[in-house]
């Protein structure tokens, strides 16, 4: 089988970095999901545990999944400093979780993370097997064309990059409610089963917006990306000048010190 692309993708840079200005909303998202003690969750394309440290210490036994392993060693020595022993972290492939059971996870949480693998079908399918009759699948998807951070972030940087290969789908197809319910009806969930609510993602960084430019400049792999081809093509300049404007422009902070950018996102509740 074909080694997944984004595996290269998400190991490049260290998106921990990143991933430090994302802890307070990948909280409250979790407080949100009504997480009953005991309960097995399986939180795919995990990161280094944004989601899945604030559902371990609500009392589910909770396993992180990723495609990085620089990631699954970041979140393991998480979840090991702050004593959880009901949360692991392994590699694994969203659209292809051939490790794990059918009907084994309660709820499968994957925020910003499952959208981002290949065969976006495979990975409908690969969700619902594992999750139990009766359990959710919840996804947090960026949306395309959104005007937030995220989805412009990837179409400043998709302007300064090469075409994608033939067949390429696209993650922000996500953010799509008729693809998730074409996905999921593939699937064998019915439409009536799944729903949809817009929320927001804010990141939060002790530092100044310039600097959280810089951040996603060194350490977001489709942003390093985008720089690595903008420097080959002398544009580096340009693109360094429409992000930092736009994280200018979208940062909520009053402190010029720090930044408080806020994201919109699409939350996609399947029920199982």
């Amino acid at each position: 089988m074909a080694v997944n692309p984004n595996k290269a993708l998400w190991e490049k840079g260290d998106f921990t970095r990143i991933a430090e200005t994302m802890r307070e909303s990948g909280d409250s998202l979790v407080a949100q999901l009504g997480i009953k003690n005991g309960i097995k969750v399986l939180d795919l394309g995990c990161g280094d545990g944004t989601t899945a440290i604030p559902t371990a210490k609500r009392g589910a036994i909770v396993l992180g999944v990723d495609i990085a392993r620089n990631l699954v060693e970041a979140g393991n020595i998480r979840a090991k400093k702050e004593g959880l022993v009901n949360l692991s972290f392994q590699e694994g492939d969203a659209s292809n979780l051939d490790k794990l059971g059918d009907k084994t996870f309660d709820l499968v949480v994957s925020i910003f993370g499952a959208m981002f693998a290949p065969r976006p079908v495979d990975v409908a399918k690969e969700m619902v097997r594992v999750t139990k009759r009766g359990g959710r699948i919840v996804m947090g998807n960026w949306i395309p064309g959104d005007p937030t951070l995220v989805a412009q972030i990837l179409k400043i940087s998709s302007a300064y990059t090469p075409p994608p290969p033939e067949g390429f789908i696209s993650p922000m197809s996500w953010g799509i409610e008729s693809n998730v319910i074409e996905r999921f009806g593939a699937a064998g969930i019915e439409k009536e089963k799944i729903s949809f609510h817009r929320d927001t993602f804010t990141f939060n960084a002790p530092y100044s917006s310039e600097e959280l430019v810089s951040a996603f400049r060194k350490f977001y792999g489709p942003t390093m990306n985008a720089f690595d081809a903008a420097e080959k093509s002398g544009k580096a300049s340009d693109l360094q000048h429409e992000l930092e404007s736009l994280f200018k422009n979208a940062n909520t902070s009053t402190d010029p010190h720090t930044a408080s950018v806020p994201a919109t996102f699409l939350k996609v509740t399947v029920m199982v």
